[in-house]
């Protein structure tokens, strides 16, 4: 099989990839790969301001993307090698694809702790959410070891069911937040969560397809989890209580015993009063401040690792600290004609001064749109200028049903000692923080509804010297936006 534009991963990044390509070359046929039966659609998409985006992520069949772009065609099968220097994509069948150029966007994989542990399992994709909640459904009790996104959103939509979250920070949710943030969450941990019955919603609800996957541990990894992948799932194990969640900082997981390796132990398991447990447990759990927790299974949200297999043997690609596939800025890797982007990839560019990577669904659909920009650009001889959007960095999310925005150097990356910073806290309701250096904003979080996010990234990218201002930017009696137009 022959083809100019091949895109392998069915996820964000890859399906945004193989759009803009189908835009953008109408008459050239797209080769999309992806070993999973779903692909993730991208709908409702929304520009909030210049580099802020809101979008709601689908399931859907493979074959919803041909029919959306008829010159992309989805071909379900893994991948078995690349030969960079031939341009030869090896499938699991053994077909060859023969291309002219080539995307790879095959995510990250979760970083487990236990990996061959029966009752240690991954939230990555649509299966493993679907395995976690058929296991919760049993629960008495689990721990959740991690402190990003998908443990704060677990941790908060887990009901009829007591949690320990183990965090290695001072403060929760600080893969996102500064702990003054984290200190406003805190209050939410166990609280009575709302319901969402006959209120609209924003945004659409991510779903779970009744699609079935094979349970093989060759199962290849989905897609990545998009915005409100948590919503409307069912989360409740089998106690009849709400929240019950106690948070153990400043830990690690030092190791995971047997019912019978814990009995032969001597060692002692305590409750989540700190008082003796007399019941009996699948695992038991201990942690590096010495207390043992028993546990009907726990949850590894401990970040992901790219998922370069199977490019890397035979090639020379040039990796970054982190393992990700080194791009430069078009995308492009050390290999020629192969580009990379998503959670696969790092950015090897000098960056803009108020960017940065995180693996986010946003940026992956960013860098898929900029990754086929670039393709097309360079087939026609080309080069075209880094996309805005890499300006400053931009993100929205939801952590304990607040909106949570976050904007450039939002926790001071970077900056060293040489800042400071402005907060505007209103219990239950908004935590406003903005990060000054030399009196110009460098970044800001923004929780709750604050109506600040326009305003502040045009100071952030005008580097407007607020030194005059600075004791009234937070006012809330003063309209700034008004003031800054």
């Amino acid at each position: 099989m022959m083809t100019k534009y091949v895109v392998v991963g069915g996820g964000i990044a890859g399906v945004t990839c193989a759009e803009t390509l189908s835009s953008l070359c109408p008459e050239d046929e797209i080769l999309l790969i992806t070993a999973s039966p779903l692909i993730k659609a991208i709908t409702n998409y929304k520009k909030i301001t210049k580099t802020l985006e809101e979008f709601d992520v689908e399931e859907r069949p493979n074959i919803s993307l041909q029919s959306k772009c008829e010159n992309v065609k989805v071909v379900q099968k893994s991948v078995r090698s690349l030969d960079a220097k031939s341009h030869v994509l090896r499938l699991d069948d053994g077909q060859e694809v023969v291309y002219q150029k080539i995307c790879l966007c095959t995510g990250g994989k979760p970083k487990l702790i236990a990996d061959k542990n029966p009752y240690v399992i991954g939230i990555r994709d649509t299966e493993s959410v679907q395995e976690f909640q058929k296991r919760l459904s049993t629960a008495r009790r689990v721990m959740v070891v991690g402190n990003g996104g998908i443990a704060t959103e677990l941790v908060y939509e887990i009901e009829g069911c007591e949690v320990i979250w183990a965090i290695k920070d001072k403060s929760i949710s600080s893969t996102f937040v500064d702990p003054g943030a984290g200190e406003f969450f805190m209050a939410e941990l166990n609280k009575e969560k709302e319901t969402q019955e006959g209120k609209p919603s924003k945004r659409l609800k991510y779903t779970v397809d009744d699609i079935k996957i094979s349970e093989s541990d060759n199962t290849p990894i989905g897609g990545a989890l998009g915005p409100d992948w948590s919503a409307d799932l069912s989360m409740t194990g089998t106690q009849e209580i709400s929240h019950c969640v106690t948070v153990e900082k400043c830990v690690e997981v030092r190791t995971i015993l047997t019912k019978q390796e814990f009995e032969e132990s001597g060692k002692r398991c305590c409750d989540l009063s700190g008082n003796p447990d007399q019941g009996s447990w699948p695992i038991y759990i201990e942690l590096t401040n010495d207390k043992v927790y028993g546990c009907d299974f726990l949850v590894s949200a401990t970040g992901v690792v790219p998922n370069t297999a199977p490019f890397l043997p035979g090639n020379q690609f040039l990796l970054a600290d982190d393992s990700g596939i080194r791009v430069d800025d078009m995308m492009r890797t050390s290999e020629k004609d192969v580009y990379a982007a998503g959670d696969v990839c790092t950015a090897g560019w000098e960056p803009a001064k108020h960017w940065l990577q995180m693996r986010l669904w946003s940026q992956a659909r960013q860098m898929g749109a900029y990754s086929a920009q670039c393709m097309v650009a360079d087939m026609q001889g080309q080069r075209i200028s880094l996309d805005f959007c890499f300006e400053v960095f931009a993100h929205v999310t939801k952590f304990f049903n607040y909106k949570v925005i976050l904007l450039g150097k939002f926790n001071a990356q970077g900056l060293g000692r040489d800042y400071e910073i402005l907060l505007r806290v209103t219990k239950g309701l908004e935590y406003v923080k903005v990060v000054l250096r030399d009196g110009r904003m460098e970044g800001a979080i923004l929780i709750g509804e604050t109506d600040l996010e326009e305003t502040f990234e045009n100071l952030i990218l005008n580097q407007t010297d607020l030194t005059p201002f600075k004791d009234h930017l937070l006012d809330p009696d003063i309209d700034i936006e008004d003031f800054f137009d």
